[in-house]
Parts: structure tokens; sequence; C-alpha cells
């Protein structure tokens, strides 16, 4: 009994030493918000009519990354569309947004392929994009719903090749 307790005891000494060695997961250095981005017209088309939102470019990996991360809550007419390239999965969290928003996943057509609706705030849990997207459009929460958007519907802005 003894030896085997002299193992259990080395492993999990080991396993702790481990533990202590392995580096601490560094946290996001991102503690503000970003300046305002340039804001360019975007709409959204729906059985409702075109609705119109002037929304921040986040055209590259820094403006991505902070988002509207430690912003107050949008106007109606407001949003940031994210311009992410060549069509792929993606994930987005709501970590240091205080208020809940609404992400339209558009692939490079223009169409949407899927919404988050009401998103959680302060949450680190992965929303999928639910398919190969180009861009996503954030908008304050519970928009969506107002102006009757669902996947399908049509994105306009010179981004999905509209001029």
């Amino acid at each position: 009994m003894s030896a085997l307790f002299g193992r259990r005891a080395f492993a999990a000494a080991i396993t702790c030493a481990m533990l202590v060695a392995a580096p601490a997961r560094s946290e996001p250095s991102i503690t503000r918000a970003q300046p305002l981005l340039p804001m360019e017209p975007v709409e959204v088309v729906t059985r409702s009519g075109a609705h119109r939102f002037r929304a921040e470019i986040a055209d590259t990996a820094p403006r991505q990354e902070i988002g509207l991360m430690y912003r107050p809550v949008l106007p109606a007419d407001r949003g940031m569309l994210f311009e992410m390239g060549a069509p792929q999965e993606t994930t987005f969290w709501m970590e240091h947004c205080a208020h809940p928003l609404d992400m339209l996943f558009i692939a490079a057509d223009g169409r949407i392929v899927s919404i988050a609706r009401n998103t959680k705030p302060f949450s680190r849990a992965p929303i999928a994009s639910g398919g190969p997207v180009t861009g996503v459009l954030e908008i304050r929460g519970g928009r969506a719903a107002e102006i009757g958007a669902r996947p399908g519907d049509m994105v306009r802005h010179p981004y999905f090749g509209d001029e």
C-alpha cells in the first residue's frame, strides 16, 4: 500500500510541478474602446424594406480585435461592419461589451447567412457564423427583430459588390 501511495504522491507532485511551470494564459491587453472608425452607409434589405445604418468599418485585424468593446449602447441607426476577407467560418464573442448586440453574418454576395440575436454581454462563449462569411454587421441588440431581418435577406454595401 505504501508503494502505491508513493507512486500516486510522486505522480501528483510531477503534475503539480508541470502546472506551476506551465506559462499562465495571457489575458487580452485591450483595456479601452478604440477611437471611432471611418463610417459608411449600409443597408439591410428585408421584407419590410431597406433599413439604413451608419456603420464603422473594421477592416484590419487590430480594429476587428477591439470591435465594439467598451463602447456605450449603439444608437438604433449605427453599427460596425467587419470586413473579413476571403470566405471563412468565424466566431465572435462579447468579452468587454456591456450591452447585447445582434450579429449578422454575411456571405460574399451580401446574403445574410445567420443572425446571432441579443448576444449575452461580457460572455466569452463563442458565437459561430454557421457557414463561410466575408463580413459581419453588428447592430444594437434587438434591431434585427425590429427590422424583420432573417437569413437570406441582403446587406448592401460596396464591400459586397454593391455600388
